[in-house]
């Protein structure tokens, strides 16, 4: 395993690390922790899977009425982390994060299984239900209401791209004398800083 180098790009590093997991890992190489926070900072966790990767940013989906809708509504600020135990590697992204436009929504949305589609107008995510039969009664009820024709993307259901601020990559070395490198930047589009960490 080749060190960590600060010359490197932190997209393209992604990109690698990203295409090597998606080769080890046996389910969902593309999950990650996502962290939000309440607007007097009370902070919330859980995994979700990431749908996109550019130069841009970091993009997921979710139910705009959720937990973490909400608080990324209220406060656009999030975390990330990817952790592929296979392969020993980490990595920890920050920053600020905004809907994705509607077009691009859209495609997404369509590009998923008929199911999934329905199961997005069913599920009110995130908020108490009786049992799983008021689920079950509620995909029925859309399925029937979209039997025939496209499904639309409900009008609570879209993404988020995170802009990172800053990356930072970690991977396992003997002795746990691990490497550790940040790439941060005030904005997008201003140049990469980079520093070493100790392990």
């Amino acid at each position: 395993m080749s060190a960590l180098d600060e010359a490197d790009d932190p997209f393209a590093l992604f990109e690698s690390w990203l295409t090597e997991a998606g080769e080890h890992e046996l389910n969902d190489p593309n999950a990650m922790a996502l962290a939000t926070a309440t607007p007097d900072g009370r902070p919330s966790i859980r995994m979700v899977l990431l749908k996109g990767f550019d130069a841009q940013g970091f993009v997921f989906y979710t139910n705009l009425e959720s937990r973490k809708g909400r608080e990324l509504l209220e406060n656009p600020h999030a975390a990330l982390c990817f952790h592929w135990k296979s392969l020993r590697r980490q990595v920890r992204v920050e920053g600020p994060v905004a809907l994705v436009p509607d077009a691009e929504a859209d495609e997404y949305f369509n590009s998923r299984p008929r199911d999934s589609r329905i199961g997005a107008w069913a599920s009110q995510q995130s908020r108490p239900m009786a049992g799983r039969f008021e689920l079950e009664k509620r995909v029925a009820q859309f399925a029937a209401k979209y039997a025939i024709g496209k499904v639309p993307r409900p009008p609570h259901w879209s993404g988020f791209r995170m802009t990172p601020t800053r990356i930072e990559f970690w991977q396992d070395r003997p002795f746990r004398l691990h490497d550790r490198i940040v790439f941060s930047r005030a904005a997008e589009g201003e140049d990469w800083s980079t520093e070493r960490l100790y392990p």
